[in-house]
């Protein structure tokens, strides 16, 4: 496939972009800071882009089979850095007429799991406090998506962990995995590149956790 990763230079972006050039796939890389991204290997094209600016986005979405996104805020004072990027690339998406897209949000965004233990209800409701401006940011994204006319997808991982791919993890399509508490960026990475061509995920949000 031919796929555009934007955030490349983030944990989970360049787990996309490392796991799909060792899948065979091309990558187009955008980044503001091309020192910043460690991966390197054939068929990388790494492109520093203006992500404010829909027409500058453009030919890096061209033609492109897939858009992959790690956008997102990094801390609370970097809320709505998911939905002004996102909309960006949507807007260029839209133009060249690429239809399918998917973002990293978070799993208290969708449905709480079903069978949700106390304990689960509380850290949720209690980490959905503390990070309330960012989370209303990935929800203004999602609306974003929502209202596009791509093909999106939604991947919604609980705490990320740095650890390497297992390819253990479950996936809930519309919900949560039960009892899902945690989730290396590499298995997000990995389950976003597994469900770049599964139509049971387009439009839809997806709880992903061990």
């Amino acid at each position: 496939m031919k796929l555009t990763v934007f955030g490349a230079t983030g944990g989970i972006g360049q787990e996309i972009v490392r796991q799909a050039l060792a899948s065979g796939h091309e990558v187009t890389a955008v980044v503001r800071d091309p020192a910043r991204l460690t991966v390197r290997g054939a068929g990388l094209d790494v492109v520093r882009a203006d992500l404010t600016d829909p027409e500058a986005v453009r030919p890096a979405v061209a033609g492109r089979d897939a858009v992959l996104s790690g956008l997102g805020a990094r801390s609370r004072k970097d809320a709505g850095i998911a939905t002004r990027l996102t909309r960006t690339v949507l807007a260029a998406m839209e133009a060249e007429g690429v239809r399918r897209v998917l973002v990293v949000s978070a799993g208290p965004i969708g449905p709480a799991p079903e069978g949700a233990g106390l304990l689960d209800r509380t850290a949720r409701g209690l980490i959905s406090a503390l990070l309330k401006d960012v989370y209303d940011d990935l929800r203004e994204m999602e609306a974003a998506l929502a209202a596009s006319a791509t093909d999106w997808t939604s991947v919604r991982p609980p705490r990320l962990q740095n650890k390497p791919v297992t390819g253990t993890y479950r996936t809930v399509v519309g919900g949560f995995p039960d009892k899902g508490r945690f989730i290396g960026r590499a298995d997000v990475a990995h389950a976003m590149l597994t469900m770049a061509d599964d139509p049971r995920a387009v439009k839809q949000g997806v709880g992903v956790a061990y």
